[in-house]
């Protein structure tokens, strides 16, 4: 396996604004985290605090040592990945069966459940780890790779190999993906789906294809609305159980199920609505957000700084969007490109369904906002993928300044 230490190799030049909207996203979460101080503690918003600047420095060794091996044995490494995190996976489903017949959440002392979701490991002292958040990124690597090769070998385009790409993705997909909705975690899957639809879609496929997959997405939403207003049982045992769309319930009439599952929805709302232009300050948190430091870390800061607070995070996660964009405009490397419009399409995804669910206008599904939200695993996964692109950003010929 040729690591590509060469100098001739490696990236010739400096992507400083990628790592300066990094650095700005690692101190928006860390003040994000602190402000949750009122709702979660002093002393636990402090251990989430350090934990947090822990992840982000290990993400930034992570970016200076893919910016030191590069990229050109990407495929090869994400091959090894992707096995050892499908072990973890089955383990993780194992786990799920052993919780669904015992009760226990501890299987072989490290597989944890967690809310019903059998999706983590635990070690003492290293923490916790979660395979499915780094399978998406091995996954848009090894899509990327297929959707690049499978264009180099291809002579004219018809839908004949158009849909033999699709088999070729779905055969490394699809079995992570069963594996982790079985968790169950259908947030994930969702995010993988979203990401290997962005990248086939820009992978030079045939408009037809394009039309039918909007059209196909279309009919499925329109007839999921259709069944829940006027055929509401028959579309709970049709998803396996009525229990499924409780959350609807809470996001549609989040006063009518404070009490239960539009509880989260209603704190979020009323933390937002009352924190006016600049918000109530820093740890005065008058409201009390649940998972203030993960899944409703948007709604902390609104109800901290206001209208003038959303906004910011709005506009930071659009800079660092249109900033992807541009690198993937620039890549002149096809893998490359592949990969920043599918961890794009991750990126993009996340922000908009985890502020969308804090204000209302989406279900609440559990997604957290990338960069801001705690958590290691995400943390770690985004600044793998981010360390990629950085590289690819840094050999661009168009590198973007």
């Amino acid at each position: 396996m040729d690591l590509g230490l060469s100098k001739a190799k490696r990236p010739d030049k400096f992507d400083f604004v990628l790592i300066a909207l990094l650095v700005l996203m690692m101190c928006t979460s860390l003040l994000s985290i602190a402000a949750a101080s009122g709702i979660i503690g002093a002393s636990t918003s402090t251990f989430y605090l350090v934990k947090q600047a822990a992840f982000f420095i290990g993400g930034f060794g992570v970016i200076a040592i893919l910016h030191y091996i590069g990229n050109d044995s990407l495929f090869d490494f994400a091959k090894i990945g992707y096995w050892i995190l499908m072990g973890c996976l089955v383990l993780c489903l194992i786990g799920h069966i052993y919780y669904r017949f015992t009760g226990a959440e501890k299987f072989l002392g490290f597989v944890s459940t967690v809310n019903g979701a059998t999706s983590w490991f635990n070690f003492p002292v290293l923490g916790s780890f979660q395979p499915s958040e780094y399978m998406k990124i091995v996954l848009v690597i090894i899509t990327a790779n297929v959707i690049d090769e499978h264009n180099k070998n291809k002579s004219i385009d018809s839908f004949e190999l158009d849909f033999n790409l699709f088999i070729k993705i779905l055969k490394w997909a699809l079995p992570p993906m069963i594996l982790i909705f079985l968790q169950p975690d259908t947030g994930v899957c969702i995010i993988i789906a979203i990401s290997i639809v962005a990248m086939v879609l820009c992978s030079g496929i045939k408009k037809e294809w394009i039309i039918f997959i909007g059209v196909f997405l279309l009919i499925a939403i329109l007839i999921f609305a259709f069944l829940y207003v006027y055929h509401y049982d028959f579309l709970g045992k049709l998803v396996g159980g009525p229990y499924k769309l409780t959350r609807f319930n809470g996001w549609l009439h989040p006063e009518e199920n404070v009490g239960g599952d539009g509880y989260h929805l209603y704190m979020a709302l009323l933390a937002i609505g009352s924190s006016g232009l600049t918000g109530h300050g820093m740890g005065v948190n008058l409201v009390d957000i649940p998972e203030a430091q993960t899944d409703f870390i948007f709604a902390v800061i609104g109800q901290s700084w206001g209208l003038i607070g959303t906004i910011f995070i709005v506009i930071l996660c659009a800079a660092l969007d249109l900033y992807l964009c541009r690198i993937a405009t620039a890549c002149e490397n096809m893998f490359e490109k592949y990969i920043v419009i599918g961890v794009l399409g991750i990126l993009i995804y996340q922000q908009f369904q985890n502020i969308g669910m804090v204000i209302g206008l989406l279900p609440i599904t559990g997604i957290t906002l990338p960069l801001i939200s705690y958590g290691g695993s995400s943390i770690i996964s985004y600044m793998i993928a981010f360390g990629i692109i950085f590289n690819a950003s840094c050999k661009s010929k168009k590198h973007v300044e």
